[in-house]
């Protein structure tokens, strides 16, 4: 049976890849989009729920789905204030599954971070363990989720903290092996077909995938 899947941020980094997957993945017949403003990329499968986050609740009724994609994240120096920060990488992630959960959504795909940990005495990993700790009690069958090292690929934003760490990273790339490895910086691709693979095998539970992790489940594909 053909199925439905929601995505969020699916015009970031990640997002943009894991709606290449998957309006091009047959098993599904619908992909909803949420977004702040009209969705350029027209599809016949794509639908589009236009909304502000704060105002996901009212479109509760439309938020039905099989699989649920987020793909939301921003910086405080983007957000503006550490309380917007949570609003995005936290309050809405959680409040998307809440809705998507009622309305009988199964599977639960989510980035998060490397480091995420909600005791961290770091602000953005510890929201990103808040956010991991919330949604494992939300309940679904299955719930994945992603924990990136450094994300490099084309932004729509110039983010100077991302840049200066990747020219870093480049540099000492060659000697990122064994237990280094895990912090070599990703492509925002391989995550999104991480995420896409992973939805696909319908295993239930509770997962968390590292980057070496998801890394690898790039590295496998059959070409």
């Amino acid at each position: 049976m053909a199925k439905t899947a929601i995505i969020a941020g699916a015009s970031g980094l990640i997002g943009k890849f894991c709606l290449s997957y998957l309006l091009m993945d047959k098993n599904y017949s619908k992909v909803i989009v949420i977004s702040r403003s009209p969705f350029p990329i027209k599809d016949p499968k794509l639908e589009n729920i236009v909304c502000d986050f704060d105002q996901l609740a009212q479109h509760a009724s439309k938020l039905t789905a099989d699989d649920v994609y987020c793909c939301l994240g921003t910086t405080i120096g983007v957000a503006g204030s550490q309380e917007n920060f949570k609003k995005v990488d936290l309050y809405y992630p959680i409040e998307l599954a809440k809705l998507t959960k009622q309305q009988g959504a199964k599977q639960f795909m989510i980035v998060s971070a490397m480091g995420a940990n909600a005791k961290s005495s770091i602000f953005y990993n510890r929201v990103k363990g808040e956010m991991q700790d919330q949604l494992k009690n939300i309940g679904f069958n299955t719930t994945h989720i992603f924990q990136p090292s450094l994300l490099t690929g084309l932004r729509k934003e110039f983010r100077v903290g991302e840049r200066i760490a990747q020219v870093v990273t480049k540099i000492f790339r060659p000697l990122m092996f064994g237990p280094l490895s895990k912090y070599k910086p990703i492509e925002g691709m391989v995550v999104a077909y991480a995420m896409h693979q992973k939805a696909a095998m319908e295993h239930n539970g509770f997962y968390i995938h590292q980057s070496h992790d998801i890394q690898s489940v790039f590295d496998r594909r059959v070409l």
